[in-house]
């Protein structure tokens, strides 16, 4: 077969491309993000709400997605269709934008979380190699990280075939541990009073700060501030539930794409808002939504307060005691390596589509032997290395995550942008609840970024300057293929 075979094969199924959606969307965010939600609103009932607004929105994005699929069915998935509707500036900069932050940092972000854990079990691990100067730290965790990222990237060239089944065996296993977690966390909750004593009050909001010097804030909240402190804590579910839209990447490998992309962004999206809904309900069934920092037992920090926001291990802890902390690290282990596998899978695609359409590096157009874009999948993997080894991928993804939501918004617009330019293309699958749904989902995401712009300035700001960065870049590309 010939090392520059450009068209990929299609061999991916219906039960693959939805392991890919769920596997990409959890992380170790649904372990993390609760304790941080708690502190903002302070009410079960509204923190539960969130949730169920987040996933309400998410399927409603993935079933608008689910027409664009069906139209292009090709490698390169958003990026397509944002060009189809916009152009190639704007598709230029949501490729530039995935590619600096939102993908290789995400890939990042996952690897060092994978890294922290596997110290749990191997204290070697938080040794530290050197540093330079003051600020940078370089230790045995980070070379694992950046090693699981080089051996995922090294598996994906090897064919679609080793990333679908690396990818399959660990979706199947966080699902399998975390309807554990659930099953076994409400069969033990419901047997005590924690669940009914969350919800006793269950509508009250308030905003619980912990100050400098150790003593504890709390702002009750009512009427806008509500909906206000709603608005800016979604960000941590959205980003827990994103990454979805990974499949459409991948179009080009798989089977029958017009039906099987659209099911498995529905199926997907449904049965991991499903599960973090449920895993929610378990942790209050487990923990006190209240809490005391620092606190004699994990009881006592309740799900505000628990330990390093690790809200999933204070529930483990509860029902199987001192080894949760193991149990839970080779689960979040697990969670990370999967989600890192499908994230490495998919975004390779993205960027052989980008170089297809001259705005990326020529090389990456390139398939191996194996048929995958071996080069595209090296270059994503040394700059996710790269941002590994700088520590930065925190800060960026938080720039970044404000962006990512303008582009979804920007990609279910051009549904109805497309219906009007192109009424007669084949659409093998209509959006659910058109206008309606689509509709929906961009008044509700603009409505999150505005109080996003409100009541985070500063980082949402700096999310729109690395997309405006890449306006430059763009134009010196087209100005050096003239």
């Amino acid at each position: 077969m010939s090392e520059n075979k450009t068209e990929l094969k299609r061999s991916l199924g219906l039960i693959d491309a939805t392991s890919l959606v769920a596997g990409s969307m959890i992380g170790s965010g649904i372990f993390i993000v609760t304790s941080a939600m708690a502190r903002d609103i302070g009410s079960a009932a509204w923190l539960l709400v969130i949730w169920l607004v987040t996933g309400l929105i998410t399927v409603a994005a993935a079933l608008s997605y689910g027409e664009l699929a069906g139209m292009m069915p090709n490698a390169g998935g958003q990026f397509v269709y944002i060009q189809r509707a916009y152009g190639r500036l704007v598709s230029f900069l949501y490729g530039w934008t995935v590619f600096t932050v939102i993908q290789t940092g995400v890939i990042a972000a996952i690897a060092v979380t994978f890294a922290n854990y596997a110290a749990i079990f191997f204290p070697i691990l938080d040794q530290t190699l050197f540093t330079v100067g003051t600020g940078f730290v370089f230790s045995y965790q980070k070379v694992l990280a950046i090693f699981s990222i080089i051996l995922l990237t090294y598996i994906n060239t090897k064919g679609v075939e080793s990333g679908k089944t690396v990818q399959l065996v660990f979706t199947s296993a966080k699902l399998i541990a975390l309807f554990s977690l659930i099953v076994l966390g409400l069969y033990v909750g419901l047997q005590t009073n924690v669940l009914s004593d969350n919800f006793a009050n269950m509508w009250d909001a308030s905003k619980t700060v912990v100050n400098p010097d150790g003593t504890v804030t709390v702002t009750k909240l009512a009427g806008m501030a509500i909906l206000g402190a709603a608005g800016a804590t979604i960000i941590n579910s959205l980003f827990s539930s994103d990454a979805w839209n990974n499949v459409t990447f991948i179009a080009g490998e798989i089977k029958e794409p017009k039906k099987n992309i659209p099911r498995s962004l529905f199926l997907g999206t449904l049965i991991v808002t499903i599960i973090y809904i449920l895993a929610n309900v378990a942790y209050l069934a487990l923990l006190p939504m209240q809490g005391t920092p620092n606190a004699a037992s994990i009881a006592e920090n309740g799900i505000m307060f628990a330990s390093n926001d690790r809200v999933g291990a204070a529930a483990a802890s509860m029902i199987v005691g001192n080894i949760s902390v193991f149990v839970m690290a080779g689960l979040i282990m697990v969670s990370t390596f999967g989600c890192n596998s499908g994230l490495i899978l998919s975004g390779g695609r993205l960027f052989f589509a980008m170089a297809k359409d001259g705005l990326f590096f020529k090389q990456a157009t390139e398939l191996n032997k194996n048929q995958v874009p071996a080069k595209a999948l090296w270059v994503q993997c040394i700059w996710a290395c790269v941002l590994c080894v700088s520590g930065k991928f925190g800060d960026l993804l938080t720039y970044a995550t404000f962006a990512s939501l303008l582009f979804y918004i920007l990609t279910i617009l051009g549904v109805f942008i497309l219906r009007k330019k192109e009424p007669n293309a084949d659409r093998p699958y209509k959006a659910f609840g058109y206008p309606f749904v689509p509709a929906l989902y961009i008044v509700v995401t603009v409505a999150i970024c505005l109080t996003l712009l409100i009541y985070d300035t500063f980082n949402t700001g700096l999310g729109l300057c690395i997309v405006a960065l890449g306006i430059p870049v763009y134009y010196f590309v087209m100005k050096k293929k003239e």
